[in-house]
Protein backbone atom coordinates (compact mmCIF):
# COMPACT_ATOMS: atom_id res chain seq x y z
CA UNK A 1 0.00 0.00 0.00
CA UNK A 2 2.98 2.80 0.99
CA UNK A 3 4.40 1.85 -2.69
CA UNK A 4 1.10 2.40 -4.24
CA UNK A 5 0.69 6.15 -2.39
CA UNK A 6 3.53 6.99 -4.49
CA UNK A 7 2.89 6.44 -7.43
CA UNK A 8 1.65 9.24 -9.62
CA UNK A 9 -2.09 10.45 -9.53
CA UNK A 10 -2.95 9.19 -12.84
CA UNK A 11 -1.15 5.80 -11.97
CA UNK A 12 -3.44 5.66 -9.20
CA UNK A 13 -6.28 6.52 -10.64
CA UNK A 14 -6.11 4.15 -13.49
CA UNK A 15 -5.85 1.44 -11.30
CA UNK A 16 -8.90 2.06 -9.32
CA UNK A 17 -10.78 2.12 -12.86
CA UNK A 18 -8.80 -1.12 -13.98
CA UNK A 19 -10.05 -2.98 -10.85
CA UNK A 20 -13.62 -1.23 -10.89
CA UNK A 21 -16.37 -4.33 -11.91
CA UNK A 22 -18.22 -1.83 -14.70
CA UNK A 23 -14.72 -1.45 -16.11
CA UNK A 24 -14.61 -3.67 -19.02
CA UNK A 25 -17.51 -1.52 -20.40
CA UNK A 26 -16.24 1.78 -19.56
CA UNK A 27 -13.04 0.75 -21.81
CA UNK A 28 -15.95 -0.41 -24.60
CA UNK A 29 -17.47 3.40 -24.54
CA UNK A 30 -13.94 4.71 -24.44
CA UNK A 31 -13.27 2.55 -27.68
CA UNK A 32 -16.30 3.68 -29.08
CA UNK A 33 -14.88 7.37 -29.27
CA UNK A 34 -11.54 6.51 -30.57
CA UNK A 35 -10.21 6.99 -27.47
CA UNK A 36 -11.25 11.25 -27.60
CA UNK A 37 -9.32 13.05 -25.07
CA UNK A 38 -12.66 15.15 -24.31
CA UNK A 39 -15.88 13.23 -24.12
CA UNK A 40 -18.70 14.36 -23.47
CA UNK A 41 -20.73 13.06 -20.47
CA UNK A 42 -24.74 12.68 -21.29
CA UNK A 43 -26.98 11.26 -19.21
CA UNK A 44 -30.66 9.83 -20.35
CA UNK A 45 -32.64 7.64 -22.70
CA UNK A 46 -33.65 7.00 -26.13
CA UNK A 47 -36.39 4.86 -26.94
CA UNK A 48 -37.64 3.78 -30.54
CA UNK A 49 -41.51 2.87 -31.15
CA UNK A 50 -43.72 1.66 -34.05
CA UNK A 51 -45.31 4.63 -34.96
CA UNK A 52 -48.43 2.89 -35.76
CA UNK A 53 -49.29 0.53 -32.78
CA UNK A 54 -46.62 2.43 -30.23
CA UNK A 55 -44.68 -0.74 -29.21
CA UNK A 56 -41.13 -0.31 -27.77
CA UNK A 57 -38.75 -1.73 -30.39
CA UNK A 58 -35.90 -0.59 -29.22
CA UNK A 59 -34.52 0.74 -26.02
CA UNK A 60 -31.36 2.69 -23.97
CA UNK A 61 -31.08 3.92 -20.71
CA UNK A 62 -27.83 5.13 -18.68
CA UNK A 63 -28.58 3.76 -15.71
CA UNK A 64 -26.77 0.75 -16.68
CA UNK A 65 -23.67 2.43 -17.77
CA UNK A 66 -20.38 3.30 -15.79
CA UNK A 67 -21.26 6.43 -13.45
CA UNK A 68 -24.47 6.06 -15.22
CA UNK A 69 -23.36 8.27 -18.13
CA UNK A 70 -22.41 7.68 -21.78
CA UNK A 71 -19.38 8.58 -23.46
CA UNK A 72 -19.74 11.01 -27.09
CA UNK A 73 -16.46 12.40 -28.94
CA UNK A 74 -15.76 16.06 -28.60
CA UNK A 75 -15.48 16.49 -32.17
CA UNK A 76 -12.68 19.01 -32.17
CA UNK A 77 -10.59 19.40 -35.41
CA UNK A 78 -7.67 20.50 -32.90
CA UNK A 79 -4.75 17.56 -32.99
CA UNK A 80 -3.74 19.60 -29.86
CA UNK A 81 -7.16 19.01 -28.11
CA UNK A 82 -7.73 16.04 -29.44
CA UNK A 83 -5.88 13.79 -31.30
CA UNK A 84 -8.34 11.23 -31.80
CA UNK A 85 -11.27 13.46 -33.06
CA UNK A 86 -8.93 15.29 -35.21
CA UNK A 87 -7.77 12.09 -37.34
CA UNK A 88 -10.96 11.37 -37.65
CA UNK A 89 -11.54 15.08 -38.85
CA UNK A 90 -9.21 15.19 -41.42
CA UNK A 91 -10.63 11.85 -42.63
CA UNK A 92 -13.61 13.19 -43.41
CA UNK A 93 -12.13 16.47 -44.91
CA UNK A 94 -10.23 14.64 -47.48
CA UNK A 95 -13.36 12.41 -48.46
CA UNK A 96 -15.14 15.84 -48.72
CA UNK A 97 -12.95 17.11 -50.69
CA UNK A 98 -11.59 14.49 -52.72
CA UNK A 99 -15.59 13.76 -53.90
CA UNK A 100 -15.32 17.06 -55.19
CA UNK A 101 -12.19 16.55 -56.90
CA UNK A 102 -13.04 12.90 -58.40
CA UNK A 103 -16.56 12.22 -57.83
CA UNK A 104 -18.10 9.86 -55.19
CA UNK A 105 -20.07 10.25 -52.23
CA UNK A 106 -22.82 10.71 -54.41
CA UNK A 107 -20.76 13.56 -56.99
CA UNK A 108 -20.65 11.97 -60.42
CA UNK A 109 -16.95 11.06 -61.41
CA UNK A 110 -17.59 13.35 -64.37
CA UNK A 111 -16.50 16.24 -62.02
CA UNK A 112 -12.72 15.34 -62.53
CA UNK A 113 -13.35 16.87 -66.66
CA UNK A 114 -14.45 20.10 -65.32
CA UNK A 115 -12.83 23.04 -65.09
CA UNK A 116 -10.86 22.92 -61.75
CA UNK A 117 -8.78 24.99 -60.26
CA UNK A 118 -6.30 24.85 -56.68
CA UNK A 119 -6.00 28.39 -56.01
CA UNK A 120 -3.86 30.27 -53.09
CA UNK A 121 -4.85 33.59 -51.64
CA UNK A 122 -2.55 35.57 -49.51
CA UNK A 123 -3.10 38.73 -47.09
CA UNK A 124 -1.32 41.39 -47.88
CA UNK A 125 2.04 43.16 -46.63
CA UNK A 126 1.55 44.48 -43.60
CA UNK A 127 5.30 45.04 -43.03
CA UNK A 128 8.53 43.85 -43.49
CA UNK A 129 9.37 40.47 -41.71
CA UNK A 130 12.32 37.65 -41.75
CA UNK A 131 12.12 35.32 -44.68
CA UNK A 132 13.60 31.76 -44.75
CA UNK A 133 15.44 30.47 -47.80
CA UNK A 134 17.72 33.25 -49.33
CA UNK A 135 19.55 35.92 -47.47
CA UNK A 136 16.46 37.15 -46.16
CA UNK A 137 15.89 40.63 -47.11
CA UNK A 138 19.27 41.79 -48.25
CA UNK A 139 19.79 45.52 -48.82
CA UNK A 140 23.12 47.43 -50.37
CA UNK A 141 22.49 50.98 -48.68
CA UNK A 142 22.10 49.52 -45.01
CA UNK A 143 19.53 52.02 -43.98
CA UNK A 144 18.09 52.11 -41.13
CA UNK A 145 14.08 52.79 -40.18
CA UNK A 146 12.77 56.01 -38.24
CA UNK A 147 12.68 53.62 -34.96
CA UNK A 148 16.82 53.37 -35.58
CA UNK A 149 16.29 49.32 -36.72
CA UNK A 150 18.32 47.93 -39.88
CA UNK A 151 15.81 47.96 -42.79
CA UNK A 152 17.37 44.55 -44.08
CA UNK A 153 18.77 41.76 -42.48
CA UNK A 154 21.29 39.09 -44.82
CA UNK A 155 21.19 36.03 -42.74
CA UNK A 156 19.94 32.59 -44.56
CA UNK A 157 17.31 32.28 -42.06
CA UNK A 158 16.27 27.70 -41.87
CA UNK A 159 12.45 27.13 -42.12
CA UNK A 160 11.83 26.62 -38.48
CA UNK A 161 14.27 29.64 -36.91
CA UNK A 162 12.34 31.80 -34.57
CA UNK A 163 13.05 35.10 -36.35
CA UNK A 164 10.70 33.49 -39.35
CA UNK A 165 7.67 35.48 -39.60
CA UNK A 166 8.72 38.23 -36.98
CA UNK A 167 8.74 41.93 -38.07
CA UNK A 168 12.16 43.57 -38.61
CA UNK A 169 10.71 46.77 -36.85
CA UNK A 170 7.52 45.79 -34.81
CA UNK A 171 7.20 50.00 -34.45
CA UNK A 172 6.98 50.13 -38.01
CA UNK A 173 4.83 46.98 -38.51
CA UNK A 174 0.75 47.98 -39.15
CA UNK A 175 -0.47 45.70 -36.49
CA UNK A 176 -4.20 47.68 -36.90
CA UNK A 177 -4.90 46.65 -40.62
CA UNK A 178 -3.67 43.00 -40.22
CA UNK A 179 -5.96 42.41 -37.19
CA UNK A 180 -9.06 44.32 -39.28
CA UNK A 181 -7.89 42.27 -42.28
CA UNK A 182 -8.45 39.23 -40.28
CA UNK A 183 -11.80 40.53 -39.23
CA UNK A 184 -12.78 41.13 -42.96
CA UNK A 185 -10.91 38.16 -44.38
CA UNK A 186 -14.62 35.77 -44.46
CA UNK A 187 -16.08 38.99 -46.51
CA UNK A 188 -13.49 39.24 -48.56
CA UNK A 189 -14.10 35.84 -49.76
CA UNK A 190 -17.59 36.53 -50.24
CA UNK A 191 -16.57 39.27 -52.42
CA UNK A 192 -14.07 37.44 -54.53
CA UNK A 193 -16.79 34.90 -55.42
CA UNK A 194 -19.07 36.82 -56.01
CA UNK A 195 -16.39 38.53 -58.45
CA UNK A 196 -15.21 35.47 -60.63
CA UNK A 197 -18.87 34.59 -61.08
CA UNK A 198 -19.30 38.22 -62.35
CA UNK A 199 -16.39 38.09 -64.81
CA UNK A 200 -17.15 34.73 -66.10
CA UNK A 201 -20.30 36.10 -67.30
CA UNK A 202 -19.11 39.19 -68.66
CA UNK A 203 -15.63 37.59 -70.31
CA UNK A 204 -19.15 35.20 -72.42
CA UNK A 205 -21.46 37.98 -73.28
CA UNK A 206 -23.80 36.68 -70.73
CA UNK A 207 -26.07 39.48 -68.07
CA UNK A 208 -24.15 39.03 -64.80
CA UNK A 209 -27.38 38.35 -63.15
CA UNK A 210 -28.01 35.48 -65.87
CA UNK A 211 -24.95 33.83 -65.30
CA UNK A 212 -26.79 31.07 -62.91
CA UNK A 213 -29.02 29.95 -65.38
CA UNK A 214 -25.70 28.42 -67.16
CA UNK A 215 -23.06 27.36 -64.78
CA UNK A 216 -22.86 27.21 -61.31
CA UNK A 217 -18.92 27.92 -59.32
CA UNK A 218 -18.26 25.60 -56.70
CA UNK A 219 -15.93 25.45 -54.14
CA UNK A 220 -14.21 24.55 -51.09
CA UNK A 221 -11.21 26.43 -48.99
CA UNK A 222 -9.29 26.47 -45.67
CA UNK A 223 -7.69 29.37 -43.99
CA UNK A 224 -3.96 28.42 -42.90
CA UNK A 225 -1.39 30.61 -40.53
CA UNK A 226 1.71 31.75 -42.47
CA UNK A 227 4.41 31.90 -40.05
CA UNK A 228 4.17 35.95 -40.28
CA UNK A 229 0.73 34.91 -38.06
CA UNK A 230 -1.60 36.15 -41.48
CA UNK A 231 -4.82 34.01 -42.83
CA UNK A 232 -3.78 32.69 -46.30
CA UNK A 233 -6.62 30.91 -48.40
CA UNK A 234 -6.46 27.57 -49.99
CA UNK A 235 -9.53 26.59 -51.96
CA UNK A 236 -10.47 24.20 -54.59
CA UNK A 237 -13.05 25.92 -57.41
CA UNK A 238 -14.75 23.98 -59.66
CA UNK A 239 -17.17 25.33 -62.65
CA UNK A 240 -20.23 23.14 -63.34
CA UNK A 241 -23.66 23.14 -65.34
CA UNK A 242 -26.20 25.40 -63.79
CA UNK A 243 -27.74 22.29 -61.58
CA UNK A 244 -24.38 21.82 -59.97
CA UNK A 245 -22.13 19.01 -60.46
CA UNK A 246 -25.32 16.83 -61.74
CA UNK A 247 -25.13 18.92 -64.70
CA UNK A 248 -22.20 19.37 -67.60
CA UNK A 249 -20.76 23.29 -67.87
CA UNK A 250 -21.92 24.92 -71.39
CA UNK A 251 -18.90 24.72 -74.32
CA UNK A 252 -17.67 28.32 -72.98
CA UNK A 253 -16.52 27.02 -69.68
CA UNK A 254 -13.21 26.13 -70.14
CA UNK A 255 -9.80 26.27 -67.38
CA UNK A 256 -8.47 29.01 -68.81
CA UNK A 257 -11.32 31.20 -68.69
CA UNK A 258 -12.10 30.42 -64.89
CA UNK A 259 -8.30 30.94 -64.35
CA UNK A 260 -8.44 34.41 -66.00
CA UNK A 261 -11.04 35.01 -63.73
CA UNK A 262 -9.57 34.12 -60.53
CA UNK A 263 -6.74 36.59 -61.28
CA UNK A 264 -8.29 39.61 -62.28
CA UNK A 265 -10.75 39.33 -59.08
CA UNK A 266 -7.90 38.80 -56.84
CA UNK A 267 -6.36 41.90 -57.80
CA UNK A 268 -9.80 43.32 -57.97
CA UNK A 269 -11.77 43.32 -54.79
CA UNK A 270 -11.81 45.52 -51.97
CA UNK A 271 -13.65 45.59 -48.57
CA UNK A 272 -13.52 48.76 -46.81
CA UNK A 273 -13.68 49.24 -43.14
CA UNK A 274 -15.50 51.26 -41.17
CA UNK A 275 -14.01 54.56 -40.12
CA UNK A 276 -12.51 55.11 -37.24
CA UNK A 277 -10.87 58.24 -35.56
CA UNK A 278 -7.68 55.96 -34.59
CA UNK A 279 -7.38 54.06 -37.69
CA UNK A 280 -9.25 56.30 -40.46
CA UNK A 281 -11.21 53.91 -43.16
CA UNK A 282 -8.61 51.44 -44.50
CA UNK A 283 -8.99 49.71 -47.94
CA UNK A 284 -8.07 45.83 -47.51
CA UNK A 285 -7.13 43.72 -50.43
CA UNK A 286 -5.95 40.18 -51.29
CA UNK A 287 -1.75 40.29 -51.72
CA UNK A 288 0.25 40.25 -54.59
CA UNK A 289 0.89 36.49 -53.86
CA UNK A 290 -1.81 34.24 -55.49
CA UNK A 291 -1.27 31.32 -57.43
CA UNK A 292 -4.39 29.49 -59.82
CA UNK A 293 -3.16 26.07 -60.93
CA UNK A 294 -5.17 24.03 -62.87
CA UNK A 295 -6.41 20.63 -61.93
CA UNK A 296 -6.26 18.29 -64.94
CA UNK A 297 -7.80 15.08 -65.18
CA UNK A 298 -4.87 13.38 -67.15
CA UNK A 299 -2.40 14.35 -64.16
CA UNK A 300 -0.76 17.69 -65.64
CA UNK A 301 -0.95 19.47 -62.79
CA UNK A 302 -1.24 18.86 -59.01
CA UNK A 303 -2.67 15.38 -57.95
CA UNK A 304 -6.09 15.53 -56.94
CA UNK A 305 -5.65 12.70 -53.65
CA UNK A 306 -2.44 15.59 -52.82
CA UNK A 307 -4.52 18.73 -53.19
CA UNK A 308 -7.47 16.36 -50.69
CA UNK A 309 -4.97 15.60 -48.37
CA UNK A 310 -3.11 19.18 -48.07
CA UNK A 311 -6.32 20.80 -46.75
CA UNK A 312 -7.00 17.83 -44.91
CA UNK A 313 -3.85 18.07 -43.13
CA UNK A 314 -4.43 22.07 -42.36
CA UNK A 315 -8.04 21.69 -41.49
CA UNK A 316 -6.56 20.07 -38.13
CA UNK A 317 -4.38 22.60 -37.49
CA UNK A 318 -4.84 24.92 -34.51
CA UNK A 319 -3.72 28.30 -34.06
CA UNK A 320 -1.39 27.22 -30.86
CA UNK A 321 0.34 24.54 -33.15
CA UNK A 322 0.92 27.29 -35.54
CA UNK A 323 2.27 29.67 -33.77
CA UNK A 324 -0.43 32.22 -34.44
CA UNK A 325 -2.63 32.22 -31.62
CA UNK A 326 -4.23 29.68 -28.60
CA UNK A 327 -6.69 27.27 -28.92
CA UNK A 328 -8.99 28.59 -26.39
CA UNK A 329 -10.36 32.45 -26.43
CA UNK A 330 -8.67 34.76 -24.25
CA UNK A 331 -10.95 37.19 -21.90
CA UNK A 332 -8.64 39.28 -20.11
CA UNK A 333 -5.67 41.71 -20.92
CA UNK A 334 -3.69 39.22 -18.12
CA UNK A 335 -4.97 36.05 -20.42
CA UNK A 336 -3.08 38.38 -23.45
CA UNK A 337 -0.07 39.10 -21.20
CA UNK A 338 0.53 35.26 -19.77
CA UNK A 339 0.00 33.25 -23.12
CA UNK A 340 2.83 31.19 -24.25
CA UNK A 341 3.39 32.52 -27.81
CA UNK A 342 5.78 35.23 -29.59
CA UNK A 343 6.20 38.70 -28.76
CA UNK A 344 4.48 39.31 -32.88
CA UNK A 345 1.26 36.98 -31.69
CA UNK A 346 1.09 39.25 -28.31
CA UNK A 347 1.34 42.26 -30.20
CA UNK A 348 -1.76 41.67 -32.54
CA UNK A 349 -3.40 40.23 -29.51
CA UNK A 350 -3.36 43.79 -28.28
CA UNK A 351 -4.44 45.26 -31.04
CA UNK A 352 -7.41 43.15 -31.32
CA UNK A 353 -8.82 43.96 -27.91
CA UNK A 354 -7.89 47.39 -28.02
CA UNK A 355 -9.76 47.78 -31.54
CA UNK A 356 -12.19 45.46 -29.86
CA UNK A 357 -13.04 48.27 -27.18
CA UNK A 358 -13.99 50.83 -29.83
CA UNK A 359 -17.47 51.55 -30.54
CA UNK A 360 -17.05 51.59 -34.22
CA UNK A 361 -15.44 47.96 -34.23
CA UNK A 362 -18.14 46.68 -31.77
CA UNK A 363 -20.17 44.53 -34.56
CA UNK A 364 -16.28 42.57 -35.43
CA UNK A 365 -16.79 41.30 -31.49
CA UNK A 366 -13.04 41.50 -32.01
CA UNK A 367 -12.23 40.40 -28.02
CA UNK A 368 -13.79 37.18 -28.52
CA UNK A 369 -11.59 36.62 -30.82
CA UNK A 370 -8.25 37.84 -29.70
CA UNK A 371 -7.08 34.02 -29.51
CA UNK A 372 -7.40 33.48 -33.42
CA UNK A 373 -5.77 37.36 -33.57
CA UNK A 374 -9.11 39.48 -35.21
CA UNK A 375 -10.05 36.23 -38.02
CA UNK A 376 -13.65 35.07 -37.58
CA UNK A 377 -14.40 32.74 -40.31
CA UNK A 378 -14.11 28.72 -40.01
CA UNK A 379 -11.11 27.31 -41.15
CA UNK A 380 -12.83 25.18 -43.45
CA UNK A 381 -16.19 26.40 -45.37
CA UNK A 382 -17.73 25.04 -48.30
CA UNK A 383 -20.58 25.93 -51.71
CA UNK A 384 -23.72 24.16 -51.29
CA UNK A 385 -23.44 22.12 -54.45
CA UNK A 386 -19.54 21.59 -53.98
CA UNK A 387 -19.46 17.62 -52.60
CA UNK A 388 -21.10 16.24 -49.75
CA UNK A 389 -21.43 17.08 -46.65
CA UNK A 390 -20.24 16.19 -42.90
CA UNK A 391 -23.32 15.44 -41.70
CA UNK A 392 -23.60 12.76 -44.14
CA UNK A 393 -20.27 11.18 -43.96
CA UNK A 394 -20.60 10.85 -40.25
CA UNK A 395 -24.23 8.65 -41.14
CA UNK A 396 -22.66 7.23 -43.72
CA UNK A 397 -19.76 5.88 -41.20
CA UNK A 398 -22.45 5.29 -38.12
CA UNK A 399 -24.51 2.71 -40.82
CA UNK A 400 -21.08 1.12 -41.42
CA UNK A 401 -20.68 0.47 -38.10
CA UNK A 402 -24.23 -1.08 -37.44
CA UNK A 403 -26.43 1.81 -36.57
CA UNK A 404 -29.48 1.77 -38.88
CA UNK A 405 -32.94 3.21 -39.34
CA UNK A 406 -35.86 1.59 -38.66
CA UNK A 407 -38.17 2.36 -41.23
CA UNK A 408 -41.76 3.79 -40.17
CA UNK A 409 -40.31 4.25 -36.34
CA UNK A 410 -40.45 7.74 -33.72
CA UNK A 411 -37.35 7.99 -31.66
CA UNK A 412 -38.08 9.68 -28.15
CA UNK A 413 -34.74 11.22 -26.68
CA UNK A 414 -34.33 12.58 -23.54
CA UNK A 415 -31.07 13.65 -23.24
CA UNK A 416 -29.05 16.26 -20.74
CA UNK A 417 -25.20 17.28 -20.50
CA UNK A 418 -23.53 15.95 -17.31
CA UNK A 419 -19.89 16.81 -17.44
CA UNK A 420 -16.52 16.24 -20.07
CA UNK A 421 -13.26 15.02 -20.06
CA UNK A 422 -11.40 12.24 -18.18
CA UNK A 423 -9.70 11.93 -14.95
CA UNK A 424 -5.96 11.75 -14.93
CA UNK A 425 -6.42 7.91 -15.20
CA UNK A 426 -9.01 7.83 -17.70
CA UNK A 427 -7.10 10.06 -20.00
CA UNK A 428 -4.19 7.69 -19.70
CA UNK A 429 -6.32 4.77 -20.90
CA UNK A 430 -7.79 6.88 -23.26
CA UNK A 431 -4.56 7.95 -25.16
CA UNK A 432 -3.04 4.53 -25.25
CA UNK A 433 -6.35 3.32 -26.92
CA UNK A 434 -6.24 6.25 -29.37
CA UNK A 435 -2.46 5.21 -30.32
CA UNK A 436 -3.78 1.86 -30.85
CA UNK A 437 -6.63 2.56 -33.21
CA UNK A 438 -4.01 4.73 -34.91
CA UNK A 439 -1.14 2.06 -35.48
CA UNK A 440 -3.98 -0.42 -36.87
CA UNK A 441 -5.10 1.67 -38.89
CA UNK A 442 -1.54 2.41 -40.21
CA UNK A 443 -0.53 -0.84 -40.28
CA UNK A 444 -3.76 -1.43 -42.41
CA UNK A 445 -2.88 1.37 -44.86
CA UNK A 446 0.53 -0.24 -45.38
CA UNK A 447 -0.76 -3.74 -45.67
CA UNK A 448 -3.13 -2.67 -48.72
CA UNK A 449 -0.62 -0.36 -50.27
CA UNK A 450 2.12 -3.54 -50.41
CA UNK A 451 -0.93 -5.51 -51.56
CA UNK A 452 -1.08 -2.95 -54.30
CA UNK A 453 2.26 -3.08 -55.00
CA UNK A 454 2.91 -6.76 -55.79
CA UNK A 455 -0.05 -6.64 -57.81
Amino acid sequence: MARLRQLPEADLDAIRLVQDPKFPRWLKQVTATGGCAHPVHLSGSTATLDATTGEILQHYDTRNEPCERLLVRCRNRRATVCPACSRLHAGDTYHLVRAGLLGGKNVPATVRHRPRLFVTLTAPSFGAVHRAGEPCRPRRDGGTCEHGRPRGCGTVHVPDASAVGQPLCPDCYDYTAHVLWHAHASKLWDRFVIDVRRRLASSVGLVQSHFARYARLSFTRVAEYQKRAAVHVHAVIRLDGANGPDDEPPAWATTDLVADAVWASARRVMVRTPYSPAAGELALRWGVQVDARPLHADGDGPDDDAVAAYVAKYVTKGASETGAGTDRPLTTRTDIESAAVSDHVRALMRACWRLGGLPEYGPLNLRAWVHNLGYRGHILTKSRAYSTTYAALRAERAHHMGHVDIPQAVIERDWRYVGSGHTPGAALIAAGVAEDIAHNRAAAAESLQAGGDVT
